[in-house]
């Protein structure tokens, strides 16, 4: 058998089925046209999971967003009375779709004397359990800080401190607005969402 008389094995992959009446050109397109569609469907990986950039929304829980807990569901025992905040990710119990695709939607939850919270803040608690928007009303940095002794919370990015027992009242610094504030019950044991957010994310007006 000469070299002539081999087959090309692009002409085995390439030529369209006997009887086609398409040429082998456009059986390629068809071919790559296809292959083409067909990743075009598929998610890219970058993109957030449906469903993760959506706002709290009631039924929700919430799980940790960090350190060795984190994804896990965080439970009413779990939050220490006048400790420091635990930063959370609402998360659908039905879809186990996490809310974690934005990060405006990072939640800090505490835990208060139910006598020492006002009126307002008192509607919207669960046992002492407030939680509300991680997210600084000034330059949306996160609200991660926390004086034990005065029980405020504050923005390291430029020093707001805010007041848990008043709805997140804005005591010093640059924050225009509190913080808002999500409503949470207990139902069968598990911290859920009530409600959504009191007022819009970050800096954007309430």
């Amino acid at each position: 058998m000469t070299p002539s008389d081999r087959e090309d094995p692009r002409d085995v992959i390439e030529e369209p089925a006997e009887g086609c009446p398409c040429s082998r050109r456009a059986f390629l397109q068809v071919a790559i046209g296809a292959g083409v569609a067909l990743s075009a469907s598929r998610p890219r990986a970058d993109e957030p999971p449906p469903g993760s950039t959506a706002l709290p929304k009631a039924g929700d829980r919430l799980v940790y967003a960090e350190g060795s807990r984190a994804g896990q569901e965080i439970k009413p025992e779990d939050i220490l009375l006048g400790e420091q905040q635990i930063m959370a990710w609402p998360i659908d119990p039905a879809s186990s779709v996490v809310r974690n695709g934005s990060r405006l939607n990072e939640i800090l939850v505490l835990k208060l004397d139910p006598g020492s919270l006002d009126d307002n803040t008192r509607q919207y608690a669960a046992e002492g359990i407030v939680a509300y928007s991680a997210i600084c009303k000034h330059a949306q940095c996160p609200v991660t800080g926390w004086d034990k002794q005065k029980q405020l919370l504050h923005c390291f990015c430029h020093a707001t401190e805010y007041d848990p027992r008043k709805s997140a009242a804005v005591l010093s610094g640059p924050a225009p607005r509190p913080l808002p504030i999500l409503p949470v019950k207990i139902v069968d044991g598990a911290l859920t969402v009530a409600a959504p957010l009191r007022g819009k994310v970050g800096n954007q007006s309430v």
